[in-house]
This record gives structure tokens, C-alpha cells and sequence, in this order.
């Protein structure tokens, strides 16, 4: 049976959040289609993980034997945030853009699950598992856009996710979902309906296609 590691940023509850209402779709889909399967979900904003210390940064690059006992609980402390990423057969990660950039609370995992030599580097130890990123943003932000040199979101995870820690990286963006909320931007609300409309129909689309690659596979 497959694992769906499941990860939300946003502050919002999934009423107001694009990113939590696109990957509610995905994984409804993907419950649908794979029911025997197993979903592992973080909630990172009501339950954020710890920022890395001194203490669990250095016992990275130190003999586990010789460890002190502050090092050693730091780094046992960040293990079940790894040994997920190793053991999933997906990732679905929820990523608002807040000021430009991703929530500091996605930043915190991603610093926890970051070890070079293990998860990332020469041989990444989840090398090749299919992530997929709902990268929403209240703007627009895409090639050709006034903004988009303010692109800190897709461009920072694509360089983390892929290239540091291997993941097969897919991107579902809905943007402009602030259009409705702010009066400047009340011409651009049917362009923001469509672009969440089509994330949620992306997302319902990759959960199911996800689950029946992977299922075909354990066959």
C-alpha cells in the first residue's frame, strides 16, 4: 500500500485557504482511488515543527558515537521528520506565498528534513519521489508579469526539492486569490476563479493519476 506524506503551510483554515482547499482536493482524490492506502499529514501551521538548534545542525556532521547528549536528542528529535520523507511514496505539499516567500514553518521542516549525506547530496535517500507543490499566491507572479522577479516561492522550492533533495517536483499554482478581498484587484476576480477552478480540477486529476501509477507499481 502507498504512502501519501501530506504537508499544509497556510495560517487559514481550508475555508479560506487556496492551498489547503487544492490539496484537500488531491487527496481526496487520491483517497478515492487508492482507500487501503496510508496519509500521513502535518499540519505545520497548528502544530509547527522546531526550528533547528545548534545542537541538531552540528550532530550532522559529527560521529554519532561521539555525540553529547544535547546532540543527540536534537537530531532523534528531527529523525521522524526524515525517516517520513524516506518511507512516502508521494509528497503533497501545501506552500502559500507570504511576502514573497514561503511560510517560515514549511522553512522549519525542510531544514529538518535537509541532511547532507543522507537525504540530500551525491545519493539523495528519497531520490525520485513524486512532490507535488500548491504554490498559491495572491497575485500574479509568472513569466511576462510585472512581479515576476518577486517569484521567491516556486524558484526557491524547485532548487531545494528537486535539486538538493532529488523529488520529482510538480507545481499546481493558484494565484490572484486575493482579488476577491481587495477592491484594486476586482476586474481580475473572474481570472482568479479560473485559475483556482483549474488547480482544483490539476490537483483532483494528479491525486488519482499518482495513486494509480503507484498502485500498478506494487501490483
Amino acid at each position: 500500500m502507498a504512502t501519501l506524506l501530506h504537508l499544509d503551510s497556510s495560517v487559514l483554515p481550508v475555508t479560506a485557504s487556496a492551498s489547503r482547499a487544492v490539496t484537500d482536493a488531491f487527496r481526496k482524490a487520491w483517497e478515492e482511488q487508492h482507500p487501503e492506502g496510508t496519509v500521513i499529514y502535518r499540519d505545520l501551521s497548528a502544530h509547527p515543527v522546531p526550528h533547528i538548534s545548534a545542537d541538531a545542525h552540528s550532530a550532522v556532521f559529527a560521529d554519532p558515537s561521539e555525540h553529547t547528549p544535547e546532540q543527540a536528542a536534537a537530531f532523534a528529535a528531527r529523525l521522524p521528520f526524515i525517516e517520513e520523507l524516506e518511507q512516502a511514496d508521494a509528497v503533497l505539499i501545501g506552500a502559500p506565498m507570504y511576502n514573497f516567500s514561503i511560510p517560515s514553518t514549511l522553512k522549519a521542516w525542510l531544514d529538518n528534513v535537509i541532511v547532507v549525506g543522507r537525504t540530500a547530496g551525491d545519493t539523495p535517500s528519497a531520490k525520485g519521489t513524486p512532490v507535488t507543490v500548491v504554490a498559491s499566491r495572491g497575485g500574479a507572479y509568472g513569466p511576462g508579469t510585472p512581479r515576476e522577479g518577486y517569484e521567491y516561492v516556486q524558484n526557491y522550492l524547485q532548487s531545494v526539492l528537486q535539486d538538493m533533495l532529488g523529488l520529482d517536483v510538480e507545481f499546481i499554482v493558484p494565484e490572484l486569490t486575493m482579488a476577491a478581498q481587495v477592491p484594486a484587484m476586482a476586474e481580475l476576480v473572474p481570472l482568479a476563479e479560473a485559475s483556482r477552478s483549474k488547480a482544483l480540477e490539476d490537483a483532483a486529476a494528479r491525486g488519482r493519476t499518482l495513486a494509480e501509477q503507484l498502485t500498478s507499481n506494487a501490483a
